[in-house]
């Protein structure tokens, strides 16, 4: 039987992903939407999520596709209204009231899922696998990509709470935290801010892992040509490159398999982020994994920052 879902935030990553994910899943029926600035055709549409949680009762879970400031009052309220809560990526805008969320679910006994789409690309689960017993000497991120191409128009990415870079940063860092083994943490980085924005352009990161590997990770929003989304893992058996942002495998060169995106870098993540939180909805689970975000969290503490020159549209 489908469950109802109610969808907040019409916006790109919403039509694009979520949309589409749900009306090909049978776990799911989409009976609401939730925005300002439009909705779904065919689908109840309302303002606001009180009046929703108000007047539509059997809407079971909420899923939020809002930016990661306003996040927390919305996913609060759904809580409270004893509605299970999906949460796009960042799960919030701070680490602590990401842990009130989770205590709000875990009281209210429903579920709640922090979402990390790029752990569902293709060959990440087989990367993890293959890294499982090897012993690593380096890893190295390069996640390079053309902000005018995936954010356009989006001001909110700027401003303090946004992100910047690390919007997409933080999924590389959400893939890292999957596939190896032992847990690292950062000890220094340079984040580099236009003179006009709140949020960085690009960074560079360094990590200490536990039996010595060399770690570092570059984001760069200013990419011209080919995106670049790539992880490489140099082990005492052979070197790993996971390419196209998980999508493409291979060992010592050897592609191991790939998958055909057909233009579309998300291909498949989405449908089984939604595939996991239907299991977790049914077995009464909580998914609220923050280690992703920490690594962030720990940029902006340690980062020495660095103003360039201003970025316009």
């Amino acid at each position: 039987m489908s469950m109802k879902i109610a969808l907040v935030g019409i916006g790109k990553i919403a039509r694009d992903q979520h949309v589409p994910s749900i009306a090909a899943s049978p776990d799911w029926e989409l009976a609401a939407t939730v925005s300002r600035h439009g909705g779904i055709d065919g689908v109840e549409a309302f303002t606001d999520l009180d009046t929703l949680l108000e007047r539509r009762p059997d809407i079971e879970i909420i899923s939020l596709c809002l930016p990661p400031v306003p996040r927390f009052a919305y996913a609060a309220a759904a809580l409270k209204a004893g509605r299970h809560v999906m949460l796009e990526k960042p799960p919030g805008a701070t680490l602590s009231e990401c842990q009130a969320l989770k205590a709000m679910a875990r009281d209210a006994g429903v579920s709640i899922y922090a979402t990390w789409h790029s752990r569902e690309a293709a060959q990440v689960s087989a990367a993890k696998a293959w890294l499982r017993d090897k012993r690593l000497r380096a890893l190295t991120v390069t996640w390079k990509e053309d902000v005018r191409r995936w954010h356009p128009g989006q001001e909110w990415i700027w401003r303090a709470g946004g992100l910047g870079v690390f919007d997409p940063g933080i999924n590389a860092l959400s893939i890292v935290t999957e596939i190896l083994p032992d847990p690292v943490h950062l000890t220094a980085a340079t984040l580099e801010f236009p003179e006009n924005r709140e949020t960085p352009i690009a960074a560079s990161l360094t990590f200490a892992h536990p039996h010595g590997a060399e770690m570092s990770a570059v984001f760069d929003w200013r990419q011209d040509g080919d995106q670049i989304w790539t992880i490489e893992a140099v082990t005492g058996a052979g070197t790993l490159l996971l390419a196209d942002g998980g999508a493409r495998l291979a060992i010592d060169g050897a592609m191991q398999a790939e998958t055909d995106a057909d233009g579309n870098p998300l291909q498949g993540e989405y449908p089984r982020l939604y595939a996991n939180m239907a299991d977790l909805v049914r077995k009464g689970g909580i998914d609220m994994d923050l280690s992703p975000m920490t690594h962030v969290a720990d940029a902006f503490l340690l980062g020495r920052r660095v103003t360039v020159e201003p970025f316009n549209e």
